[in-house]
């Protein structure tokens, strides 16, 4: 195990503005770069520190956009100017993983990667290193290997992982072989995913060594992982950066690393999973934010904002204020109010899935001044 751990770098993907959280969450002040737990750090910096203890902070590779360097350097202070990718634009997960991945198997050629969203919530850090290092034995093993976290309701709002047999691996007891992936399900599915004992949530997070990772990219998507490894082979010379970015980053194909390689690896038996049992939560939307903020108590109303005005009778949700106006509720139950200087947004608990078509409603009528 301790090999394979002084062989482990991890890699942050920061992209994404959270389209759920408008108008919280901007495309200059996306989600991670917020605190949404009253913790008084964003969520990439508890990320970072999240992850420091296993890998140290010189092994900690953050992929982010070009106009979001400055914000995350200023977050992170200890990272190392090579440990920065910047994107051109916007390329999905498979890109972002899979490209930090590919620079670092040019460093490290019997490198371990390990992929951890910014903008996720986790309590119990020292339960989450525990399944970490055991997903790395199983990396190092020669598996794509996720960490799955046991269901504690029947959340319609997560993929699932039907899970296998245990794997019998030394120093990674528990690990399981994945014997699917399951997209987002309705209740009643969720409900029986949950009872069978059979499924755990998707959690976005995959652990593999660089080599058996980029392997299995050239199986699925070959040109894809072409233009990558390309890319990679220009990236540490500044001389020839620029000149490839500009020539092979249209060409990239948008794509979500659970189709591109999660998905049909476990269909050839090559996907592992360590079950966490640790606290953990994307905070998708609101109403995630709300449970969050008020410890999951029925009848809490959740409030956010360093100056917040909110006036409240007999009643629940979440207010977050960025503005300087008094908000007032008055007998309104499982209320979303979301009240920015240039926007307000309104709505319920129930219904706080549907702020994305909000955010797409504003693209199509060019009203790119409030995204």
């Amino acid at each position: 195990m301790t090999n394979a751990i002084r062989r482990f770098y991890s890699v942050i993907p920061a992209g994404g503005i959270g389209s759920r959280l408008w108008p919280l969450s901007r495309a200059d002040a996306p989600k991670f770069l917020h605190d949404l737990t009253g913790s008084g750090v964003t969520l990439l910096r508890a990320t970072w520190d999240r992850l420091a203890p296993i890998a140290g902070d010189e092994r900690i590779m953050v992929v982010t956009g070009r106009a979001h360097r400055s914000a995350v350097e200023a977050q992170l202070p200890e990272i190392a100017d090579e440990n920065i990718v910047l994107e051109a634009d916007p390329r999905d997960s498979t890109v972002a993983i899979c490209l930090a991945a590919a620079i670092l198997h040019r460093r490290e050629p019997d490198v371990i990667v390990g992929s951890f969203a910014a903008d996720h919530v986790i309590r119990g850090d020292r339960i989450f290193r525990s399944a970490v290092q055991h997903a790395i034995v199983a990396a190092d093993a020669g598996y794509i290997t996720a960490i799955g976290i046991r269901p504690t309701e029947p959340a319609i709002g997560f993929g699932y992982i039907k899970t296998g047999a245990d794997l019998g691996i030394e120093d990674s007891d528990g690990t399981l072989t994945v014997d699917s992936f399951v997209e987002k399900p309705d209740l009643e599915r969720a409900k029986e995913y949950v009872e069978s004992g059979g499924y755990l949530w998707n959690a976005g997070m995959f652990i593999s060594r660089a080599d058996v990772l980029l392997d299995e990219l050239a199986s699925n998507e070959p040109e894809l992982h072409a233009a990558i490894i390309e890319l990679a082979a220009a990236w540490d010379d500044p001389t020839t950066r620029g000149p490839a970015v500009d020539r092979l980053w249209p060409t990239l194909k948008k794509i979500a690393i659970d189709y591109s390689v999660a998905e049909p690896a476990a269909a050839k038996g090559r996907m592992a999973v360590v079950p966490g049992h640790f606290d953990w939560d994307d905070v998708g939307d609101f109403a995630s934010l709300a449970k969050l903020n008020s410890n999951g108590r029925v009848g809490d109303l959740a409030i956010l904002g360093e100056n917040a005005r909110v006036l409240s009778d007999a009643s629940s949700g979440i207010v977050v204020s960025h503005s300087d106006r008094v908000v007032s509720l008055i007998g309104v139950r499982d209320i979303v109010v979301v009240d920015t200087p240039d926007a307000l947004l309104v709505t319920t608990s129930e219904n706080a899935q549907r702020v994305k078509g909000v955010v797409d409603a504003l693209k199509i009528s060019g009203r790119d001044d409030v995204l």
